[in-house]
């Protein structure tokens, strides 16, 4: 018994070791086939690519190599009746041969090269193109005047409906005369034109003993126009019969009034005019003031003359800018300045300086300042300051929409004594026409 049992262990364990055996014969046959296979792939891979790296590689070398010498006359000769013989012997070529190819690749490359002269005249003509796009046609005054007009109309006017209100009662108290005054000094006419209107109003025998509507309203819109000036000249130095040519427009003003976004717009009004325009960008002390100024400049094609770095010499980026005006002939040039005001006597050193440089190459017909409508009173301390240093002749309001700041027209003509001339309703680029004061008093009182 013990020896059978022996016999079996022993057979089991031969068993075992064959089956170890035959895994280990079949793993070994295994991968060997799959070494082969990936090597059989790779080189697959190799000879198909080998063909395309041979073909590259010997374009390369054609084309980096240097034309073959030219053969002797005897070897011309000899290739000459070599191709006879072969002309000869073949008559008709096959079809698909190198002789086709040959005939044809001179006709390719004819086509190549007047595709590529064809890319090149596009490739020129496209910035002239992009210019075209670019130049803007300005509108033209009587249309900006049409719709400033209509604007102020439909703008909200407190000031004018406040005292309208008040007119009409039927009995007109102390109380109410004072609210009177009140409406417009709020409205920034100023303490002293306030009470002259008042005291007009109530030396008006009209205001007490009619109370028509109509009446009321005339009286009132009489009174205004008196003091708004309508038979003021405001019309600008380079529209005149006797302007020079150039005649030179000197913008100033704080920074935040819209100084520089009103030069790009004026300079579109007088392209709208037919006139050719020159830029001066002299605030070389805000880095995005010339930037702006050309960015207004390019979309009516008005050339821009700027400093080549921040900092520069605002007086010397104005004598280039009259140079330039000069030399091109151009009717009208419009020079940007600073406007830091905080650092007044500097500013105003500066401005001065900027005029007497330019006068030595061209008179200065004018000086527009400025004005941020809605600052007030505040406007008006800026106004003298401008006024004192470099000798204002006319003023250009920005953001006057017809609100109970419009009063500021009145003020600022009496304070300086020179006529507004020029305003903006809007943030558009031909939101700026010359001052109306006929449809500005209109607009306040609600027409």
């Amino acid at each position: 018994m013990p020896s059978q049992a022996l016999i079996w262990i022993i057979v089991a364990a031969v068993v075992v070791i064959a089956a170890v055996v035959c895994l280990i014969v079949w793993n070994s046959k295994k991968s060997r086939t799959q070494k082969s296979q990936s090597e059989e792939s790779q080189s697959e891979k190799v000879q198909s690519e080998k063909p395309r790296a041979e073909k590259s590689q010997s374009k390369e070398s054609q084309s980096k190599e240097s034309p073959a010498p030219q053969p002797s006359g005897a070897q011309q000769i000899a290739s000459q009746d070599a191709a006879a013989a072969g002309a000869a012997a073949s008559a008709e070529p096959a079809i698909g041969s190198s002789a086709e190819t040959s005939a044809e690749e001179p006709a390719k490359v004819a086509e190549s090269a007047e595709s590529s002269e064809s890319q090149e005249s596009q490739t020129s003509q496209e910035p002239a193109a992009t210019a075209a796009v670019l130049a803007e046609s300005p509108e033209g005054k009587e249309s900006r005047l049409t719709r400033l007009r209509s604007r102020l109309s439909k703008s909200a006017n407190p000031f004018g409906k406040a005292l309208f209100n008040i007119l009409t009662k039927d009995n007109l108290s102390e109380a109410d005369w004072e609210d009177i005054e009140d409406t417009l000094i709020l409205a920034d006419v100023g303490a002293e034109t306030s009470a002259q209107i008042v005291d007009d109003l109530r030396a008006d025998a009209r205001v007490h003993s009619n109370k028509d509507a109509s009446e009321v309203r005339a009286t009132l819109r009489r009174m205004l126009l008196e003091q708004v000036g309508e038979d003021a000249d405001r019309s600008l130095a380079a529209e005149r019969a006797d302007a020079h040519k150039p005649s030179v427009i000197i913008m100033v003003g704080v920074n935040g009034t819209g100084k520089t976004t009103t030069a790009g717009k004026l300079a579109r009004l007088f392209v709208a005019e037919g006139k050719s325009v020159v830029l001066g960008a002299a605030d070389t002390f805000r880095a995005a003031a010339a930037d702006q100024l050309e960015t207004w400049g390019s979309h009516v094609g008005v050339p821009v003359v700027r400093a080549d770095h921040d900092g520069a010499d605002p007086a010397s980026v104005a004598f280039d800018a009259a140079q330039k005006a000069v030399d091109s002939q151009a009717d009208v040039l419009i020079i940007d300045t600073a406007g830091r005001l905080q650092n007044k006597a500097n500013l105003m050193d500066e401005l001065g300086k900027i005029r007497r440089v330019v006068e030595k190459k061209l008179p200065v017909d004018e000086v527009l300042l400025v004005l941020d409508a809605t600052t007030g009173q505040n406007g008006m301390v800026q106004a003298r300051v401008f006024s004192e240093a470099i000798g204002v002749t006319g003023v250009a309001l920005t953001k006057l929409d017809g609100s109970a700041k419009g009063g500021i027209v009145i003020c600022v003509q009496k304070e300086l004594g020179v006529p507004v001339k020029l305003v903006g309703l809007g943030e558009g680029p031909d939101d700026l026409a010359p001052f109306d004061p006929a449809g500005f008093v209109d607009g306040i009182l609600g027409d």
